[in-house]
């Protein structure tokens, strides 16, 4: 409208260390860590492309690149079903999940994965970061930082 140069971007399914405690990766990280109940809204058969935070952070300042105005997705190339994600988990932490499964939200969407092509195209970007990699960072953090983090409220 004015030609300034703005770059919208949208972020799909962020996780990582410090991450947003009310987000499932951090959840089941915690809960399956702790020995708590899991708690699994629906068949599980739900997929997500997760995003690790040093390819969002990578993404962000790739966008400040002037383009004009443009509105970009920033998501990982990897979508997988939240049982996969809890296998992933119990994997990496090394315990099973105490599985409470609950009818499904009516608001939560089936799947949710970001098509990061033009990302790819205009500012040269695209995740760097594995899931599998980017899940024992979180796990590795979680230990590291477990005497505050299994304190933060996740309900």
């Amino acid at each position: 409208l004015y030609g300034l140069d703005v770059s919208v971007v949208r972020y799909f399914t962020v996780y990582g260390p410090a991450g947003r405690p009310d987000m499932s990766m951090f959840r089941f990280a915690k809960w399956i860590s702790e020995g708590q109940p899991l708690h699994l809204y629906g068949s599980g058969e739900q997929s997500r492309g997760f995003t690790y935070l040093d390819d969002i952070a990578g993404g962000t300042l790739a966008a400040l690149k002037p383009l004009g105005y443009e509105i970009l997705n920033l998501g990982g190339h990897e979508v997988i079903t939240m049982n996969g994600l809890i296998e992933m988990l119990e994997e990496v932490i090394g315990k099973p999940a105490n599985i409470q499964r609950h009818p499904p939200n009516p608001a939560d969407m089936l799947t949710n994965w970001a098509d990061v092509s033009k990302a790819r195209r205009l500012l040269g970007w695209q995740p760097q970061v594995g899931l599998r990699e980017g899940v024992q960072r979180l796990v590795d953090w979680y230990r590291a930082e477990r005497a505050w983090a299994k304190e933060v409220a996740t309900l």
